[in-house]
């Protein structure tokens, strides 16, 4: 384990990870605080941290001073591990980490991982549910919104951590070690930032690197790239599949999911008795009761979460029904494969609404997916017209282009009648108009919620 007491530690990043790495570190080492963006105030930095914070403070460009005698860097995960100040400070020899590792290493007690393209925030809270519903000190952590290292102080070892994680913050563990991990699925995302599939799918890898012949992965049967990272992972491998029956395993077949330990077949419940919706979901509920059963809670603490748990915020997410027409925020479904699955789980004639920050995407496996479902596609945002070039390049032309949320939202009410469905599913993030995907859906819903009933 890593030593901290009396070292010098540079945390990049001042937004929620580096404000709760740098109150984790602060009575511990001597910590600089760092920020390249030089419009922002160290007055306004300040505020966010306690009075009695002892650390400094350094923005704009990275000074020869602040590189000097590192013993190690924290990265937040949206800081890319190959920028020009952290390859030469990997030159120095100063160890490099991410806010997931620093927390494991802080932390105490047992912790279950979950990563994969889509389907992390879903699938991570509920396998927080199942956890809840058996052991009595539970923490939901990472990627969902809350830092582990904000965490990490009150763990004990009888706690148990659920972590959504990230590509991004895989990019930068060292000894991170779950006892549990889950990889849901793989398809092209973020490629602007890991640059090919192949690191793409290494970091996604990377969760279960760690791990032993003690411990357990839960993997994707039908993913191709997961077929593939199982041949090099030393954990005990259990698969689930929405495609097939499976000797061991869990899986789907006549509308129930069912565990089959290798000796038997247990049904654990019927898919109509949850409350989400979609294979895709069937998927993420099939991942959270294998790592259940890898933790071994009991089968009707599995069946209580399965049976009580609600879709998460901004994923496939009911908002209401104005003049018949239902409205459906997946604000979350950030690149093409969650806004398949979005697509996929309407049941009715929909406007679809989407657009947004270009991460590389391409669209065209989504539009196919439209069939008769989508009847008019509202484009806003950085790739409207690259978005509409591939409709049209697939036969579909019922396109239209906004400026705004506002717009779009107006548009689809007056264009629905009672029966149909809007759903916005960006298939892109959300940055340059919006914050983040939770500002873009909590104002979809507020506008929505504002149309005359």
């Amino acid at each position: 384990m890593l030593e901290w007491k009396d070292k010098k530690i540079l945390i990049v990043g001042t937004g929620i990870s580096g404000i709760a790495a740098a109150k984790l570190l602060d009575k511990l080492a001597r910590v600089v605080l760092y920020d390249a963006n030089d419009k922002l105030m160290e007055a306004e930095v300040r505020k966010k941290l306690p009075e009695d914070f002892a650390g400094s403070i350094a923005l704009g460009a990275m000074t020869e001073e602040v590189k000097q005698g590192l013993d190690y860097v924290v990265l937040s995960p949206a800081v890319p591990t190959d920028l020009p100040d952290v390859l030469d400070l990997k030159k120095r020899g100063v160890t490099i980490l991410g806010e997931i590792e620093l927390a494991y290493q802080y932390a105490k007690g047992d912790i279950v991982a979950i990563t994969g393209t889509n389907g992390k925030t879903t699938t991570t809270a509920l396998v927080g549910e199942i956890m809840r519903n058996y052991f009595e000190s539970v923490h939901v952590v990472g990627n969902i919104g809350i830092p582990y290292t904000e965490r990490a102080p009150l763990m004990t070892e009888d706690s148990v951590t659920v972590a959504e994680i990230s590509s991004f913050q895989l990019e930068t563990i060292l000894e991170f070690h779950p006892k549990v991990s889950a990889i849901l699925n793989i398809t092209p995302d973020h490629l602007d930032r890991h640059h090919t599939m192949e690191n793409y799918i290494a970091a996604k890898g990377d969760i279960a690197k760690n791990q032993t012949a003690e411990d357990v992965c839960v993997l994707n049967y039908e993913d191709a790239a997961l077929q593939e990272l199982a041949k090099g992972i030393k954990a005990q491998i259990c698969w689930f599949s929405s495609a097939r029956c499976l000797e061991k395993g869990l899986y789907t077949r006549d509308g129930h999911i069912y565990y089959n330990d290798g000796a038997k077949e247990i049904d654990v419940c019927a898919v109509e008795e949850m409350n989400i919706i979609g294979r895709h979901n069937h998927e993420n509920a099939m991942t959270a009761i294998a790592m259940g059963i890898a933790m071994q809670v009991p089968m009707e603490c599995i069946r209580k979460a399965l049976r009580e748990f609600v879709a998460v915020e901004h994923r496939i997410e009911y908002v209401t029904t104005k003049k018949g027409v239902k409205y459906y925020n997946d604000s979350k479904g950030t690149n093409p494969d969650a806004s398949i699955q979005a697509v996929r789980a309407m049941t009715t004639p929909t406007v679809l609404i989407a657009g947004g920050y270009d991460k590389g995407s391409e669209y065209e496996e989504w539009i196919d997916c439209f069939e008769d479902k989508i009847k008019c596609l509202v484009l806003m945002g950085q790739t409207r017209d690259k978005i509409a070039e591939a409709a049209r390049g697939r036969g579909f032309h019922d396109i239209v282009m906004v400026e705004s949320m506002e717009e779009a939202v107006s548009f689809a009410a007056a264009h629905t009648k009672p029966g149909e469905t809007v759903l916005l599913s960006p298939c892109c993030a959300s940055w340059g108009m919006f914050k983040n995907y939770e500002e873009r859906g909590n104002i979809f819903k507020t506008l929505v919620r504002a149309l005359e009933d």
